[in-house]
């Protein structure tokens, strides 16, 4: 599992890649904690791009809903965006579409999390 993280304007998009399950759930949360903390109102909104994750099992599911319970308390906003077929049947499967917000892309993600950070994500 590797995480890749950009921000644009007041939105941070974490990108994992390959599997979060069991094996790795611990050092996704370890991975991401930092970036949780600055999850606030007026700090950056989340946005998972899910786009180069394969697998996600109910361990990794339990890391997401770990996360969205740490940021709304301070204020945050965390949606799933760009999932492939296999991570959004799982997500169905377990009715976490009804937890977070999903998006078909990245872009629509942060367009609704933070229209101001849209021109940021466009030039670059």
């Amino acid at each position: 599992m590797e995480l890749d993280s950009k921000v644009y304007a007041d939105v941070l998009v974490l990108s994992p890649a390959g599997r979060i399950d069991h094996t790795n759930c611990d050092r996704f949360l370890d991975a991401i904690q930092p970036q949780l903390e600055r999850c606030t109102a007026s700090g950056p909104r989340l946005v998972f791009d899910l786009g180069r994750l394969e697998y996600v099992s109910s361990a990794g599911l339990r890391c997401f809903l770990i996360a969205a319970k740490q940021v709304k308390p301070l204020g945050g906003t965390v949606v799933v965006a760009a999932m492939r077929p296999v991570v959004k049947e799982i997500f169905e499967i377990s009715r976490f579409n009804l937890v977070f917000p999903i998006f078909d892309t990245v872009r629509a993600a942060v367009a609704q999390v933070s229209p101001g950070a849209l021109s940021a994500l466009d030039a670059g």
